[in-house]
Parts: structure tokens; C-alpha cells; sequence
């Protein structure tokens, strides 16, 4: 019988993100799909923090052409890797202590 190897996050996640992650998956019995979804919050996470410290360099706006500010890309970056995060984090339930109860999916009515 071999030894079971020990789960590893993926190498290129920044290192405060390396130790979240293994935190995360040697706390919770995650199945494959779970950690795959674990490293896609990790994944928008460094992403925002990316985006942010752009940001923090090179300001939240530049002139066009026509010499109007425009946001920089950084900023939908951003807002976008956060939301990812927000949402993976709870499709995984990590601040839940009882299992989640399931959802019925969303049909397109009460609009």
C-alpha cells in the first residue's frame, strides 16, 4: 500500500494565497471539484490584488485620445476578480457550519 500524497496548491499562486489555500483544503473534506473551485478563488484573488496594486501605481484613471479620463482596465479587473472571489467562497460554503441547503435554479420568471 502507498502513502497517500498530501495536497498540494497550485505553484502559481502567490505565496499568502498558497497558505490560504492549504488552510482551506487541510481544514474542509474537499472533493476534486471542490479544490478546483478553491483554486479559482485563489486564482481571482491574486488577480484582484494584481489589479490593485496597478491601480495603487498608476492611478484609477488615464486621458484618451481625446484627452477625457477614462477608468483604467485595472478597475474592472478588480471589481470583477472580487466578485468571482465572493461567489466561488460561497459556492463552497466555507463560513457555513451546517451543510448548505440546495437552491432551486433560477427560470427566468418574476422579472
Amino acid at each position: 500500500m502507498t502513502k497517500a500524497r498530501p495536497i498540494q496548491p497550485p505553484g502559481h499562486l502567490a505565496p499568502a494565497t498558497r497558505k490560504w489555500w492549504l488552510s482551506v483544503a487541510g481544514g474542509w473534506d474537499l472533493e476534486e471539484h471542490h479544490r478546483r473551485l478553491l483554486t479559482l478563488a485563489a486564482e481571482a484573488w491574486d488577480r484582484t490584488v494584481m489589479a490593485r496594486e496597478a491601480l495603487a501605481e498608476c492611478g484609477l484613471t488615464y486621458e484618451d485620445r481625446f484627452g477625457q479620463p477614462r477608468a483604467r482596465p485595472e478597475v474592472a479587473i478588480e471589481r470583477d476578480g472580487r466578485l468571482a472571489f465572493a461567489r466561488l467562497v460561497r459556492e463552497l460554503a466555507l463560513d457555513e457550519i451546517d451543510p448548505p441547503q440546495s437552491r432551486p435554479p433560477r427560470t427566468g420568471g418574476g422579472r
